[in-house]
């Protein structure tokens, strides 16, 4: 469960870690999983951009140790405490979310964010098509992730407000032309922590993953969280933003009475 506190940062900013949510057993386990698949599976060169915009590890995403660092953690009742309890469909698959070491300086330049739900061709989606396929993110990191260029994961704080103002006046149809590029209300945050934190975001958060210039691969599990109205409510969450966040708009009630 997630403090008053924390529920008014998330509607501030758009996103929250929470630490040590998930115990070093399954973090183990999933990465111990992810390393077999890595050396018996194998990358292909051909699939590098696929993996990177889709997942690695494709045989892992349905596994149940893998799915169960979602529902068998306390981020089942985090998620809940937020858009609703039973609001939130349980997901059957996770996104296995790797960034390995590129040769790249210290002062790499800054990421380049997007939304998902954009097809660009190597996602799954063709160019010019789009849509808003879930509610909310939840991304595990499975190692440290010390410091900033280490592959973080990264957030534009309070886009999710700034596109849904954004949306209401140029429409939601521009995204059929790829991803909006006006300036942002902030620069990225690189977000670092611990093995078994999770960071939780609003679908609307332009985010993406930072270069990693360290020694060591980045491990993560991304899992896409549906409310169980989603689909009913469509295309109106980009600018409707809080619709499918109970939790979240009785703690602002709160906060303003």
């Amino acid at each position: 469960m997630l403090t008053q506190k924390q529920k008014l940062e998330f509607y501030e900013n758009g996103f929250i870690k929470v630490p040590g949510v998930v115990p070093k057993l399954m973090i183990d386990t999933a990465r111990k999983m992810i390393n077999h698949s890595i050396g018996n599976v194998g990358l292909h060169d051909a699939d590098l951009e696929k993996f990177r915009a889709q997942s690695y590890c494709n045989e892992l995403r349905n596994n149940p140790q893998i799915v169960d660092i979602f529902s068998k953690t306390p981020i089942q009742n985090i998620a809940e405490s937020m858009l609703g309890e039973g609001n939130v469909q349980v997901p059957n698959s996770a996104q296995i979310a790797l960034r390995f070491p590129m040769p790249l300086q210290r002062d790499a330049k800054e990421p380049r964010g997007h939304l998902d739900g954009l097809g660009n061709g190597t996602n799954g989606m063709e160019k010019g098509v789009y849509r808003r396929g879930f509610t909310a993110l939840a991304v595990v990191y499975l190692a440290d992730v010390p410091e900033p260029y280490s592959g973080n994961f990264t957030v534009w704080p309070k886009t999710h407000s700034f596109f849904a103002d954004y949306f209401e006046k140029e429409g939601h149809e521009v995204l059929a032309n790829g991803m909006p590029r006006p300036d942002l209300p902030e620069g990225p945050t690189q977000i670092v922590g611990k093995a078994g934190d999770v960071v939780l975001t609003h679908h609307q958060v332009v985010h993406s993953a930072a270069p990693n210039a360290s020694a060591d691969i980045r491990y993560a599990v991304i899992f896409r969280l549906r409310h169980v109205d989603i689909k009913e409510n469509g295309y109106d969450s980009y600018t409707d933003i809080w619709r499918e966040w109970t939790g979240i708009q009785k703690a602002v009630e709160a906060a303003n009475e």
